[in-house]
């Protein structure tokens, strides 16, 4: 049953895979938490950090193409409530090469910022906590 322990990662794939690994790692302070090469043909990235109960994996198939991200609204959203800390954030997201562009849905604009990475997917900063 899914609880509070589980573990959530997210899994994309990705035709730069050193690049976005870096562009993860600076642009939002990841850490490496594994890797692998030519595992039956894929290799990858784990990122994140060691006490959060989430973590991003890159992949890349070997021999095969993926292009770009489906759509605008392929979103990884990050809600930071301190403005200090978010301002530090959407610094380093354009300092590790993320590009800043309008959000497709609006309502990110109000209190965040949109940033894309060079597969075309998406992460918006939210300058807010979240509540449900």
């Amino acid at each position: 049953m899914v609880n509070r322990d589980t573990k959530l990662r997210i899994a994309r794939p990705t035709d730069n895979l050193e690049e976005i690994t870096r562009m993860y790692i600076l642009g939002l302070g990841f850490k490496m938490l594994g890797n692998f090469e030519n595992h039956e043909g894929f290799s990858g990235s784990i990122l994140g950090h060691e006490k959060n109960l989430y973590h991003l994996e890159f992949t890349h198939h070997i021999g095969h193409k993926v292009g770009k991200a489906p759509t605008q609204d392929n979103l990884l959203i990050f809600y930071i409530p301190n403005q200090f800390d978010w301002l530090k954030s959407c610094n380093s997201l354009q300092l590790a090469g993320f590009k800043q562009v309008p959000s497709y849905n609006p309502y990110w604009e109000v209190l965040g910022r949109t940033y894309e990475d060079i597969d075309g997917y998406r992460i918006v900063l939210q300058n807010s906590t979240w509540s449900a």
